[in-house]
């Protein structure tokens, strides 16, 4: 067993608790991660949802930061659609220079949200056609280094500050697509198993990553530790994926059929389709968790699972994250 563990966070908000009591929680989570031993600690990025607090990833970031000494902190991921590249360059770069070392940019292509809240995020933008994403992406690559090509619109453009090491960059993504583009730009890559966990497109968007790039990307799962299998499974309960597909060609994955049904409306679109999922959840007592992730590494030559725990309980998070650390250094033993 040869790889790493690190852990993805959306800040829920139990029933009865409140956006700062999620926050501190997530705080307290990251910093009992450094404890145990964790890689790095991704905070992601929704906006309209009440159940979550996460909207901001980038100030999370720099609390984080500031609240512990050595793991790694990052997003996972910034939504790229909704923002300038030169200024998530900008945001990036102080974080880098504020913590030099520590800082993932990790970024990705879903809106995060509902139609309304996309609406908000982009009434500023330009309204000539959108650029895709891909030319966004090559954009902040290009803020990122200073290399933006001379011919560009926005050339003699430059993202300052320029920290000591720039942050590792992460594209977090579900298709051999992705995995190319972000091997062409010279990013690590996420695959989002715990949205699509088919086997044969992991196994695929992983050779096209290795193959382009000569590393290994890291695989993104939901998992969830608890004292015994019976434990495990009654936390995570009927968890369930609805990949909403729109007439329009769009589709994107949300967590309940009502939540489906608002984006349509808010789509302003009829004609859908839903596909109703059980997202793959590792779960189980620690032996069992780990002898999974064992599995997938040696299948798949992961060398690094972000782990998303499924459960808004702050202690039964807590207690997964403990136990699995727990069996990976018994293991590591």
């Amino acid at each position: 067993m040869s790889y790493a563990l690190s852990l993805l966070d959306k800040s829920p908000i139990p029933e009865g608790a409140t956006a700062a009591e999620a926050l501190q929680r997530t705080v307290a989570l990251a910093q009992r991660a450094e404890q145990l031993g964790y890689r790095r600690f991704w905070v992601a990025e929704h906006h309209g949802n009440p159940g979550l607090a996460g909207s901001a990833p980038e100030v999370l970031v720099a609390h984080l930061l500031a609240r512990t000494s050595r793991i790694r902190i990052g997003s996972g991921g910034v939504m790229l659609q909704h923002y300038s590249p030169f200024k998530v360059a900008e945001v990036f770069k102080v974080l880098a220079s504020l913590a030099p070392g520590r800082v993932d940019l990790g970024v990705g292509k879903a809106p995060g949200g509902l139609p309304l809240s996309t609406r908000a995020l982009q009434a500023l933008h330009d309204k000539s056609p959108a650029s895709g994403f891909d030319v966004r992406f090559a954009e902040l690559d290009a803020f990122l280094h200073n290399t933006l090509d001379p011919e560009h619109a926005l050339a003699g453009a430059i993202a300052f500050p320029s920290p000591p090491s720039l942050p590792e960059r992460h594209l977090l993504g579900g298709s051999p697509d992705s995995a190319a583009l972000a091997a062409r730009h010279g990013w690590h890559f996420t695959y989002a198993g715990h949205f699509n966990g088919d086997p044969v497109n992991i196994e695929r968007t992983v050779r096209v990553y290795r193959e382009a790039s000569g590393r290994s990307p890291s695989l993104a799962l939901y998992a969830l530790v608890a004292p015994t299998q019976a434990q495990a499974e009654s936390l995570v309960g009927a968890l369930r994926v609805f990949k909403l597909h729109l007439s329009t060609g769009q589709s994107v994955n949300l967590p309940s059929a009502q939540a489906a049904a608002e984006f349509a409306r808010q789509a302003g679109v009829a004609d859908y389709r839903l596909e109703e999922t059980r997202p793959h959840v590792i779960a189980g007592s620690p032996e069992h968790v780990r002898e999974q992730l064992d599995a997938l590494s040696a299948r798949y030559g992961i060398e690094e699972f972000v782990i998303d725990t499924p459960v808004t309980g702050f202690a039964e998070r807590l207690a997964s994250v403990e136990l699995l650390a727990g069996a990976y250094a018994t293991a590591e033993a």
